[in-house]
């Protein structure tokens, strides 16, 4: 591993809508207890501001990809997703992320781990923390990564070249079943909903049923401590039943609120990541929602308008994620693909407090 008082090599990308620190990991403590350490001083959590580290305060930019070496014959390059906790010493491995999934493809090419190919470059990448291989195509003019392009994605100013990524099996990624409990409705605490894993365990809930619209802001809902400590009650209870065990120290499920579209979606939505609102709507968590909205019996379906071409566009409070889900003759879910930007922000040094 790099010597920390002499600074550790550190990309820092955009992926999508979230912000990250790409690291190799072999320039990190081997050992995850002593890796998890380092990066906590590195993000300066835990502290709600994140001032003593590069953090940006909020769930989506305290985000961390490790980059390795393919472990498997399919894949080009194995990535490690971390969520680091802000305001609390944790660092989780529980999920993925296909925001910060995004910006591997080009950091693996900037860190000289894949060549570059002349026009596109075709990138697959081992999704460590669930098992399953994804493919990103990115722009390489002259055998270089270019980020500038004519893509343009909700929740991010301007335009950057388009990553194209697609998903297959997985399906019960992290639950071990598409429907963890085989049913595509259950109940918990009296409310109906969804427990679904399509690439992100989610509990998908209808908004009205917590007196609400699905259109209110994030900082109303931020600020609304009722609803969410009824939602983490919630959450706790279907941990077990999703086969994640005891979730209060895991950032899954999600919980997403649902309510009918209003700008021409499949439908809209609102996610606590788990305990904040998130600003638009994670990359698996959309796809999962897509997955809910065709099942017969799901909370979703009830609300969704199905799109005749399969892209499904996912609501969220800056705009909408477009998901396409492909599916067999007998209607069950075999891929999703998404279109997704990225860029580099800076390349450097990061020093440890």
């Amino acid at each position: 591993m790099s010597d920390p008082e002499a600074g550790i090599p550190c990309l820092w990308m955009r992926g999508g809508t979230s912000k990250g620190a790409f690291f190799l990991a072999k320039d990190l403590p081997a050992e995850a207890r002593a890796r998890d350490d380092v990066l906590l001083r590195i993000m300066g959590s835990p502290d709600a501001r994140q001032i003593d580290g590069i953090g940006g305060a909020d769930p989506l930019t305290s985000k961390v990809a490790l980059l390795g070496p393919s472990t498997r014959a399919d894949a080009d390059v194995d990535y490690l997703f971390l969520q680091v906790f802000v305001d609390q010493a944790l660092v989780s491995d529980a999920q993925g992320c296909g925001n910060i999934l995004a910006a591997v493809g080009p950091a693996a090419i900037e860190r000289g781990m894949v060549a570059a190919q002349e026009g596109v470059t075709r990138v697959r990448i081992h999704m460590q923390n669930t098992g399953e291989v994804a493919v990103a195509e990115v722009t390489t003019p002259g055998g270089r990564v270019c980020y500038r392009g004519t893509a343009a994605i909700d929740g991010v100013p301007g335009q950057h070249a388009p990553i194209p990524l697609m998903f297959q099996n997985i399906e019960g990624a992290m639950c071990g079943a598409l429907l963890p409990t085989g049913r595509a409705r259950d109940q918990i605490a009296g409310m109906a909903c969804t427990l679904i894993d399509n690439g992100m365990p989610l509990v998908i809930l209808r908004a009205e049923d917590f007196g609400l619209t699905g259109q209110e802001s994030r900082e109303a809902l931020e600020a609304n401590t009722a609803l969410k400590a009824q939602l983490e009650a919630i959450r706790l209870v279907a941990g077990p039943m999703m086969n994640l065990g005891d979730v209060r120290e895991k950032s899954v499920p999600k919980m997403t609120l649902i309510s009918p579209a209003i700008a021409g979606g499949a439908l809209h939505t609102r996610s606590f990541i788990p305990h904040r609102c998130h600003a638009s709507i994670g990359v698996f968590a959309a796809v999962s929602v897509a997955a809910a909205c065709v099942l017969a019996e799901s909370v979703a379906a009830e609300i969704a308008v199905r799109p005749v071409d399969g892209r499904f566009a996912i609501e969220h409070p800056t705009g909408a994620a477009e998901v396409l889900l492909v599916q067999d003759a007998a209607g069950r879910v075999t891929g999703a693909g998404t279109l997704r930007t990225a860029r580099k922000l800076f390349d450097g040094l990061v020093f440890p407090a």
